[in-house]
């Protein structure tokens, strides 16, 4: 374990033993904050409610706009006094709701400005998702070093923007702030939205009904305002002749960071972490390729090192011992095999899907089946409750299952957007 000072530690967990002629190593490293209780929050910070006011919001009745409205407000009642915040709208283009321009100081007298600001929101025009998150990349541009944040919401697909014009516009905004997108009902595109927050390094997720947009906004709003460290990336050095096969956060969602290496010299590269809370725990999956050794050869695969607000930190040690002994060399690390289970669960949830939708339902059957065995074996409890909503199963220790005949279709965006959603691995007593 590598205590890295500034609140945080970094412990690697692997099985270091490679069998004669092996090239990978893998290893989870948990990293911790654990910044004193109590400590203030961090002043500079920017709260950002980019909400979609496009024509398809006046739907229901009208049921849609208001309820975003009261969810917004709601929101805006939690931002803490001192942060800078904007109301964003966005349809064919973004505009803002509050203020006219620029950020507004959270007090008492700008909370109530703002709520009567989104109180007179009509909705009309498209959705261009691009173009909001430009508006909110110059509005976190505004505070530079803040901790930026963004809640996002669409009930709709981007109809103004190509495929291309939107992956350029979440590029431009990789760094400036993270994005938590929720998609309202079941018009929206899940795809879309996962990229948005993969890219900025945030979270995506189904508000079923326009009811369920009050508690959503107010729990997202909370989670921003308890951010108390600004930057943290993890830094990766391997040694000459060894490469990175992959960077994966695996919990507390799944997300793959490789693609956001971003380079520090011809050994090194920093993997963006996003903020942190003052007690937060996250784990993440390392896999090194390596020049092969000799049995009794000892080599260092990689230093994993935390880099806080620019500063680096003492490394924690990825090694490698070759050795003819199977009882060493076969034995899997009790956190990677967990990890790798729960990524296989997120593969099998996708293809089960994927093959459902195609009509192929001896596919659907086998995946989900797995799927639920899977789940089961790992304690993933919500994901075996949201399998439930799509199959019945039979034995959930074998994975034999049914498809459903009807399935609701916010029931099947539910597993779908869910299933990157990991349990922790139990530590065991003492350790």
């Amino acid at each position: 374990m590598a205590d890295v000072g500034s609140g945080f530690e970094a412990e690697v967990y692997q099985n270091e033993f490679l069998p004669a002629g092996a090239e990978i190593v893998d290893a989870v490293v948990t990293v911790r904050s654990h910044v004193a209780a109590g400590g203030a929050q961090r002043a500079d910070a920017v709260e950002m409610i980019v909400i979609d006011t496009s024509g398809s919001m006046s739907e229901e009745g009208g049921r849609k706009m208001r309820a975003a409205i009261e969810a917004t407000q709601a929101a805006v009642d939690t931002i803490d006094d001192g942060c800078h915040f904007a109301i964003v709208g966005g349809s064919a283009g973004a505009y803002m709701i509050y203020p006219n321009e620029g950020l507004a100081v959270a007090s008492d007298r700008t909370r109530n400005e703002a709520k009567r600001a989104v109180a007179r929101v009509r909705p009309k025009g498209g959705t261009a998702i691009g173009s909001w998150l430009r508006a909110a990349a110059y509005l976190a541009a505004l505070r530079p070093g803040a901790i930026a944040h963004a809640l996002l919401l669409t009930d709709g697909k981007n109809q103004h923007e190509t495929p291309e014009e939107l992956d350029r516009q979440i590029a431009e905004c990789i760094g400036r702030f993270q994005c938590d997108a929720r998609g309202l009902g079941v018009d929206w595109d899940i795809g879309e939205l996962r990229r948005v927050a993969s890219a900025l390094l945030g979270t995506v997720d189904i508000i079923p009904r326009p009811e369920d947009m009050h508690d959503e906004f107010t729990a997202l709003t909370r989670q921003a305002m308890g951010k108390q460290i600004g930057s943290v990336a993890l830094r990766l050095w391997t040694p000459k002749g060894s490469s990175c096969e992959f960077v994966k956060q695996v919990a507390p969602t799944l997300e793959n960071l490789t693609a956001l290496a971003q380079p520090v010299d011809a050994l090194t590269s920093d993997y963006p972490l996003g903020a942190w809370a003052g007690d937060e725990e996250r784990d993440y999956h390392l896999r090194i390729r390596i020049p092969v050794g000799n049995v009794g050869d000892e080599r260092l695969a990689a230093r994993v090192m935390l880099s806080i607000d620019g500063v680096d930190q003492p490394p924690a040690l990825v090694r490698a011992i070759w050795t003819d002994d199977e009882r060493l060399s076969t034995r899997i690390n009790r956190e990677v095999a967990h990890y790798t289970g729960q990524a296989e669960l997120a593969d099998a949830i996708a293809q089960g899907l994927a093959a459902r939708e195609a009509g192929d339902a001896e596919s659907a059957t086998i995946k989900l089946g797995r799927a639920v065995q899977l789940a089961h074996e790992s304690g993933n409890d919500d994901t075996v409750r949201l399998l439930q909503k799509v199959v019945d199963v039979d034995d959930a220790e074998s994975g034999t299952v049914r498809l459903k005949r009807q399935v609701e279709r916010s029931d099947e965006m539910a597993l779908d957007v869910r299933s990157t959603r990991t349990v922790r691995i139990n530590k065991p007593a003492g350790g």
